[in-house]
């Protein structure tokens, strides 16, 4: 689902999450990179789903927060797609991709359980195709940090 602009307005927490090491896996954190390039505010993690859920108990009530990470759902590479994960429950094998057995599926879906999901947690996922230990970026992947890190730098 591509929501553009359900997310704007200002105090947006955006937190770019990947392996800059892994290929395609970076492109979070290379949408978070780009973001401070152009004076937005962005955090790098690594998806971690422990780590996400200490940064969701650490916000303020209310605050909106923006992950993005790379993803594996057979779209073709560099596709963007969004979900508001309050709204509706995430599928674990969206981002299969994840270096961590627990990433940020599991992280959103176990604060829902805990009762502790952000009610505005949106997750942009860019499609990615490799990730080899070592491995660059794809040039799919790569425009679509860009066309991302723009559309996130509007939204918020």
């Amino acid at each position: 689902m591509n929501l553009e602009g359900a997310w704007s307005g200002p105090g947006a927490l955006v937190i770019g999450c990947g392996n800059a090491d892994r290929g395609d896996d970076a492109a979070g954190l290379l949408v978070a990179r780009r973001l401070r390039e152009l004076g937005v505010e962005a955090r790098e993690q690594s998806g971690d789903a422990a780590a996400l859920l200490d940064v969701f108990e650490s916000v303020p009530a209310g605050q909106r927060i923006i992950l993005v990470d790379a993803m594996v759902t057979g779209s073709p590479p560099g596709s963007i797609l969004f979900w508001d994960a309050g709204a509706a429950k995430l599928s674990r094998e969206t981002f299969r991709c994840s270096t961590h057995a627990l990433g940020v599926v599991v992280a959103a879906e176990l604060a829902r359980a805990l009762g502790k999901l952000p009610p505005q947690l949106g997750i942009y996922g860019i499609e990615g195709a490799e990730f080899e230990a070592g491995a660059p970026p794809s040039p799919e992947v790569l425009r679509a940090v860009e066309e991302l890190a723009h559309r996130i730098a509007r939204e918020v």
